[in-house]
């Protein structure tokens, strides 16, 4: 048997098992080694067939067990020389390569010692992808849900069950507003009685403004400028906007709230109407002023039949034309409302309230360290009425109400020299916050020109002014619907009131205003309004169309010139004349409207305008 074809070392190990098994089985009977005893290999010279090669050098030990192994097996002529090198030479190249993996496993092992330690599940590691990557990967993911969506059904899925209690409503109106005075006007002769004409309106100085000598310093009435004044003959035009947001609020068991913010030049009571160029110009920014905010709670039995009380800044809860309130009025205090069905065909309502309309200054007077007794006013209110369906195509809706304005006049000051504007007087309070025109005003300081402290009253004339007349109003309103013409609605809507509290001898004595043309006063109490109106009641489609002609007549003191109609004569009392104007839809959200006002003041100076307003009004 010849050994001389290269093997590796996995062979070479089972070559050594084969030639011992052999060895062996030649051998009679198992010879099982004792401890510490070894086995002789047999020798080459003891196999048949060939003759027994001369035994090879010994070479030199080695710290390696395998190159020792090998060499003994070449002594013992197992192995060749030759064989032996290639073996040892593929040992080496095994370890070799062995080392070398075992040193690239140690690097890495260290590596990742290295390596921070891993993100836990509320980690986010963010890596670099390609856009293109998240370009496609956005696509994927929208065609993913989008089937998901379709399959599932998503838009068939109620919103959540918070957003149910919010209903949000707006309006928008852009309104191109001209204000005109006439160019001329008649007017009589003091000398000769004739009639003659003269250019426009008298704008020698007879139209006081007192809201903004109220609301400013007080008024030098021994200086020689005019107090500040209307403008009674310079035509304006202005573009004006009103923007309004709000949502009504659901609280449940009964209870609902509102809340809604509006635009306006200022707080005024009776208009969100910003004048676009207005507040600085130069396309400064516009206020927002808080418009509503109030909770509700409805005890009623429902079924068209209502008791709600309502506590904040609300709606107005009055049937009522806007010769009493403006449309854009809103209440401050506690009302109740209410309705209960007589009748299958009638019903009556009916309202109260207490209303604060002016609140003391906690620290009145500021400059002075005893202060100033409070002069809050209130309104008292009450109302009551009924609706009546009269036949199928008739209805009418008729109430009375009182109105009682609790401290609203002004009221005299006790003597003193105020000796700079900011010298208050203890009746200062109960000038109006604010006023529009048209009431009969009176001096609030009682100025003491007995002394040389104000040269006799040449100097220190520092006045402010309040309301001459007290006012309790009994009002009555209504409203007749004809709708035999279906679609189209013919109505009738009027009011009367007439202030019970006006006294004009008393009012007369210390009025600064209202005097005709022979110097007297000659105010009065009483305003009525009638309007009459043909279209379609809801404009929910183009073309729908609505028309109006109305009258009025407004005394001086027959209501409370701050909460009246904003629009006919420039805002206030003691105007009449009529309103003429039309509707149409543009869409069920969008409609244009169009309004001519034409007054003439009742008493006093001459006084003529005619305001032209064209709106656009969108609301969601």
């Amino acid at each position: 048997m010849s050994f001389h074809r290269p093997i590796t070392l996995a062979a070479f190990v089972v070559l050594a098992g084969h030639l011992r098994a052999e060895e062996v089985a030649t051998e009679t009977a198992p010879v099982t080694p004792a401890a510490g005893e070894t086995l002789d290999l047999p020798k080459p010279s003891d196999l048949p067939g060939e003759p027994a090669p001369a035994p090879a050098a010994p070479a030199a030990p080695s710290q390696n067990v395998t190159i020792n192994l090998i060499n003994r097996l070449v002594q013992k002529n197992i192995l060749t020389k030759e064989e032996a090198a290639e073996m040892i030479a593929q040992a080496e190249a095994d370890a070799a390569q062995a080392q070398a993996a075992a040193t690239a496993t140690a690097q890495a092992q260290a590596d990742i010692a290295a390596l921070p330690p891993a993100p836990g599940p509320d980690d986010l590691r963010v890596s670099y992808i390609p856009e293109v990557v998240k370009n496609n990967m956005r696509d994927e993911i929208k065609q993913e849900l989008l089937a998901q969506a379709r399959e599932e059904k998503w838009s068939e899925k109620a919103t959540p069950g918070w957003t149910e209690k919010f209903r949000p409503f707006g309006d928008l109106r852009a309104r191109y507003e001209g204000t005109f005075f006439p160019t001329t006007r008649t007017a009589v002769d003091p000398v000769t009685g004739d009639t003659v004409i003269v250019e426009g309106n008298d704008n020698t100085g007879a139209f006081p403004n007192f809201n903004a000598i109220n609301t400013g310093s007080p008024f030098d009435t021994s200086g020689t400028q005019f107090a500040p004044q209307h403008n009674v003959d310079q035509d304006r035009d202005r573009t004006r906007l009103r923007a309004r947001l709000g949502t009504d609020i659901m609280l449940g068991d009964g209870f609902n709230a509102g809340v809604r913010v509006a635009t306006g030049d200022s707080n005024s009571p009776t208009s969100p109407n910003q004048t676009l160029g207005g507040s600085g110009g130069n396309f400064s920014k516009y206020s927002i002023w808080l418009d509503r905010a109030f909770v509700s709670y409805d005890a009623g039995p429902g079924d068209g039949q209502e008791l709600v009380f309502m506590i904040g800044r609300f709606d107005n809860p009055f049937f009522a034309t806007d010769i009493m309130w403006d449309d854009d009025l809103g209440f401050d205090g506690l009302a109740l409302r209410g309705k209960v069905r007589i009748h299958e065909k009638a019903s009556t309502f009916f309202t109260a309230g207490y209303f604060p309309i002016f609140n003391t200054d906690f620290n009145f007077a500021s400059n002075q360290p005893q202060k100033f007794e409070s002069t809050d006013k209130w309104l008292a209110a009450i109302q009551g009425g009924i609706e009546w369906d009269i036949t199928d195509d008739l209805k009418a809706k008729f109430g009375v109400a009182y109105y009682d304005f609790m401290d609203i006049e002004g009221r005299l000051s006790d003597p003193y020299i105020p000796l700079s504007a900011s010298d208050a007087g203890n009746t200062d309070g109960t000038r109006p916050g604010f006023a529009q025109r048209g009431n009969t005003y009176m001096k609030l300081r009682n100025i003491d020109n007995s002394t040389a402290a104000n040269d006799f009253g040449n100097k220190f004339q520092y006045q402010y002014y309040g309301l001459a007349s007290e006012f309790r109003n009994l009002t009555f309103t209504g409203r007749v619907d004809y709708d035999h013409f279906d679609p189209f609605r013919i109505s009738l809507v009027g009011e009367a009131t007439k202030n019970l509290a006006f006294d004009s001898t008393s009012v007369g004595a210390k009025a600064v205003n209202n005097a005709n043309s022979t110097g007297a006063f000659d105010g009065g109490d009483t305003a009525w309004i009638v309007n009459f109106q043909l279209g379609k009641p809801a404009l929910e489609s183009f073309g729908d169309w609505q028309a109006a002609f109305g009258y009025r007549y407004v005394e001086t003191d027959a209501v409370v010139d701050g909460f009246t109609d904003s629009d006919f004569g420039g805002g206030g009392t003691n105007v009449e004349g009529f309103t003429i104007g039309g509707t149409m839809a543009l869409s069920p959200a969008v409609r244009i409207a169009l309004r001519w006002l034409s007054s003439d003041q009742v008493t006093g100076p001459p006084l003529s305008s005619d305001i032209l307003q064209l709106d656009l009004n969108a609301k969601f």
